[in-house]
């Protein structure tokens, strides 16, 4: 923007008659297109990511709770296994939240990376003695299964970008020439440099959201942790 005003003092006049604008005013306004039209899918992009892994963390608490209490349901037999789920929550939390777990839980941490294979290979031990124990059992093993399919979703994407980094970089490069064709058109007062800084200001703004929703687990924008949260205080109840 400020370049383009320099060069406007610079140029010779033929460079900015009114044949030169229009010319260069359609060629500004489609890339402006563009560049709206890239905000909007990163944005859509970003948000549907950020929505996909708050809803698998909501799922996440919901089924933990569940199968916590299918197993207490189950009886004394399930303990071993229902402590060993508690303690896998932990350290999953510690992993994605560590700022908001860390010390809290007194347990001993596991590799957040590891499945419940564990847990489900103490499911597939018990020995059902009645129907109602052998329809517990399948219970527990159908959301277990399912909370390995929740919890490889969240950490695929941990760290994971959603759009792909050369997008961001095109689009920076677009805003640069419309900002620079708006200073070499804008006459040079303080009103101009206001609104042409707000308009810079707004453009940097569809930016820092696209990166904020692009990282769920850091920054000002993130997922909740409160239902993994929940689900770890009501485990062993």
């Amino acid at each position: 923007m400020l370049l383009g005003m320099f060069l406007r003092r610079v140029l010779p006049d033929h460079h900015l008659s009114d044949e030169s604008k229009d010319v260069m005013k359609l060629g500004t306004g489609m890339i402006a297109t563009l560049a709206a039209l890239v905000i909007g899918l990163l944005i859509a992009s970003a948000k549907g990511s950020f929505d996909t892994i708050n809803n698998g963390i909501i799922q996440a608490g919901s089924k933990i709770i569940l199968l916590d209490r299918t197993l207490a349901n189950y009886g004394s037999e399930t303990r071993e296994a229902r402590d060993l789920l508690r303690r896998r929550l932990a350290s999953i939390i510690e992993h994605l939240f560590p700022k908001e777990i860390k010390g809290q839980t007194g347990l001993v941490a596991l590799d957040p990376r590891a499945g419940i294979e564990a847990i489900e290979a103490k499911l597939r031990q018990l020995s059902p003695q009645n129907d109602a124990q052998r329809w517990l059992q399948s219970r527990a093993l159908q959301l277990s299964s399912d909370m390995e399919d929740t919890r490889w979703l969240l950490f695929t994407k941990y760290g994971q970008s959603s759009y792909p980094m050369t997008f961001l970089v095109i689009l920076v490069s677009w805003l640069v020439i419309i900002f620079f064709s708006f200073g070499l058109f804008s006459p040079r007062n303080v009103t101009v440099i206001i609104v042409l800084f707000v308009c810079a200001l707004s453009a940097a703004g569809s930016l820092y959201l696209i990166q904020e929703l692009d990282r769920p687990y850091g920054g000002l924008i993130t997922v909740s942790s409160a239902p993994l949260h929940t689900a770890l205080a009501n485990l062993g109840q």
